[in-house]
Formats: C-alpha cells, structure tokens, sequence
C-alpha cells in the first residue's frame, strides 16, 4: 500500500496469513480527537546519535518551512531515537529478497483462498465500490489479504518513527520526510493522534497500509460515518484501496496479465523491455500457456513480457492493470501477487509452469553481484542488495554480451560467475 512512490510504492509491508477475527471486527481504531492546545516549544532531548540529532534539527526546519506548526513539531520530535530495526528491514524487503516462487507460493495460499472467497460474496458494499472505481473486488480483496491479513496485521509501529528513522537512515531520505511531514499533517489536523499511527515498519497504515500521503490525499469515507476510518472500517479501508488503485491507473474492464509459453530460442533479452500489441507477441511465437483463446480485454492492449524467475520459471504478458497495481507497491513480484491471488478467488486455477526451487540469496552475495556487473561495465545502480528493475537490465545486457540466455534472472550461477569474471572469485578448473 504502498507499498509504494507515488503512492508507494511504497513500500508497505506485507502481512503474512494469521488467524483472524471476522472482517467487521479487526483491529481497534482512531478515533478523531481535536488538536492539542498550541504550548512552549519543546527541546529535543539528545538520543544519543549525534547523527540522528543532526537530521533531525535540520528536518525541523523543513517540517517548519512546509507549513507545520512549531509546537507540533517540537512535541513529536522530543525525544525520538532512531529505529535500527525499521532500518534492518528496510534492507530485507521480501518483494526483493525471497525467490519470486517462494513469495508467490506463500502469497497464493490455500486459508487466503478459501476466505476471499467467501468474502466476496459476503460482504455487502461490493457492487456499490466495484461500480464508483472500477475495480473488481477480487483485486481489492487481494490487496486486503496481502496488506493486512483481512485487516487483522495492521503493525504497531511509530509511524512518526519509523519515517524518521527511514529518513536518517538515508536510502529514501526524501520520500521518508515526505511522508513524515504528512503524518505530522495527520496529527495537526486532528484526525489521529500520535498514538494512533501506527502501522507497518514502512509507515503504512490500517486494514489496506496506506502511507501517510495517501491517507491525506486518497483516503475516502465510505460508509458514511464522517470518518476516514481505514482501522476500523473494512467499505472505507477498501473504497480508499480502489480509489487509489483507480488514480494509479486502473482501467475499468482491463486485463493486468496473462502466463504465456515462448518458442525454443526465444530472445530472453526482450522481457522487461517493450510495450506492445498481443499480435506482435503471436508474431515472435508468444502463444497462451494453457492454450485458449486471448480474452477480449487482452487484444489490443500495450503489454510487456516479463520472465520474474528467469528462463525455468514462469513467463507472463504484462497488461496495464499490472502497472497500475504497482503504484501500490512498485513490485513486479507484489503486482504479479495480487493479480494470481485475485483470479484464484475469482475461481481461476492455477499456473501451467512451475516456479523453481531455490535457496534464497543473502544480501552480501546481491552486493557482490551488482559490485562486479558495474566493475565489468554495466551499471546497476548503488550497489544497495535491491534486485530491482535497473539491476536487471544490466544482468540482462552482461549476459547478452557474454553469449547467455539473457532473462536478467539473478542466480547463485549468475553470482559466481560474475565475481569470477570481476576478478573477487577464482575461476574454477
């Protein structure tokens, strides 16, 4: 949610499957409450990080300068240390660091399933979200199951620490301001409190972890109560989803991907690359996998073939919906997530092509990887462990040059022989 980043991309933490309460009954909520009377401002105590303290004087003025109140300011920084463990797993993201088969595999479970599909036929503000937005109550549903567990993991992090730690931290340091200005925004308007903004490691918040941003910006009241009660309210949490899938670019009626099958020798160094038609696809070979007929919502569209685990993993064809997903959580593997666990309640089966059995990879050996490919002259990027899109496109273009199927899949192989090549590793005989 969010995840994010436009909206996240957020970078929202997904919520593993748990036993919960009935969807009307999650976690408690906020409830509104005035602002605090203006008061002194308040000294900021040291936290004993003389770097965190730095930041943290030069975010004030910033956060002054944006328009916030000193006093509200002063009270929310007073006192706050830094995080370490929001900074850890900032690192060890799952969208990125689990293989994609063990990520989907535990994404598309059979408890999620079953449950998704008795709420979609039980919960009685469907038909009234599905016709506003556009979009279906499978995708939204999906995004529920993922975020939060059906609304029962929301987090109980400090928001308000969590994005200051994520901004000292310096990764993301200006979007983690951003959505620290706005959820000091949130605290001075009234609608929460401090206490009541917690949420995910990332900072997402509530049934559907939206990040403070798209709280103030998207958030909707959809039961009518005069409250933006993403906590409590499973209509506001998934009318808020659905607006802000719909502003990301959802299109009503809209394919978001189909898994295909490739002709033997297929060009791999395609995938992730152009945008077109299904018929230029047909023309390289590209047939449906399970060998039906294209649906309507497919022909036409502008979509992008992507193989997330390499040459003996799954293909798909991208379609729009996919990316518009993605401004949710700036994920292929979190898009491609929701996606199959949205048609598995629609009653879809499941994939043709199995994922791959693998090991995951620690971060040092990602490093390493991305260390050596800009050594070799194919630049990834900072060397940060993130096997994101730019990543990729460089392990595509040494593999293209080195003669090899260039799927841009990172793997233990793909490790050792870069380090060989750069020189960290010696050649095997």
């Amino acid at each position: 949610m969010a995840r994010r980043v436009l909206i996240v991309l957020l970078l929202a933490g997904c919520a593993s499957p748990a036993p919960s309460p009935a969807p009307h009954a999650p976690q408690p909520a906020p409830s509104a409450q005035a602002p605090a009377q203006p008061s002194a401002p308040i000294a900021p105590a040291t936290s004993g990080d003389a770097g965190f303290d730095a930041w943290r004087d030069a975010f004030r003025s910033k956060a002054v300068a944006a328009g916030l109140s000193t006093m509200v300011v002063d009270r929310e920084l007073a006192g706050l240390t830094p995080n370490t463990r929001v900074i850890s797993l900032d690192s060890a993201q799952p969208e990125f660091s689990k293989p994609i088969g063990d990520y989907i595999k535990g994404v598309v479970s059979d408890e999620r399933i079953a449950r998704g599909q008795r709420y979609r036929v039980e919960l009685p503000f469907w038909d009234s979200v599905e016709q506003q937005y556009g979009v279906p109550r499978d995708i939204l549903m999906a995004v529920w199951a993922m975020e939060s567990a059906f609304g029962a993991v929301q987090g109980d992090f400090d928001v308000v620490r969590s994005m200051s730690s994520l901004a000292y931290h310096g990764r993301r340091r200006a979007w983690a301001e951003g959505e620290l200005i706005s959820a000091l925004r949130i605290i001075q308007s009234g609608e929460a409190t401090r206490t009541q903004l917690k949420g995910s490691w990332a900072g997402a918040m509530g049934q559907t972890q939206f990040l403070p941003s798209n709280y103030l910006s998207t958030a909707v009241d959809a039961d009518g109560d005069s409250r933006r009660d993403i906590w409590r309210s499973p209509n506001d949490a998934l009318a808020s989803a659905a607006n802000l899938l719909a502003k990301g670019g959802w299109q009503r009626g809209g394919a978001w991907a189909r898994e295909v099958a490739l002709p033997q020798g297929f060009d791999y160094s395609l995938t992730e690359g152009p945008r077109e038609p299904v018929s230029y696809w047909e023309g390289l070979g590209v047939r449906t996998a399970d060998g039906q007929a294209w649906k309507p919502s497919e022909q036409g569209a502008p979509a992008q073939l992507v193989a997330p685990a390499g040459a003996s993993g799954p293909v798909f064809l991208l379609f729009p919906n996919h990316f518009a997903i993605r401004k949710y959580n700036n994920s292929t593997s979190y898009a491609l997530g929701i996606g199959l666990l949205a048609d598995r309640f629609a009653g879809g089966g499941p994939l043709v092509a199995a994922w791959p059995v693998e090991q995951p990879m620690a971060i040092g050996d990602r490093i390493a990887a991305q260390t050596a490919l800009a050594r070799l002259g194919f630049n990834p990027g900072a060397p940060d462990g993130v096997v994101g899109v730019n990543t990729r496109t460089a392990l595509r273009a040494w593999q293209k040059a080195r003669g090899l199927v260039a799927d841009g899949y990172l793997s233990a192989e793909m490790v050792r022989r870069l380090n060989v090549e750069a020189g960290a590793l010696p050649a095997q005989n």
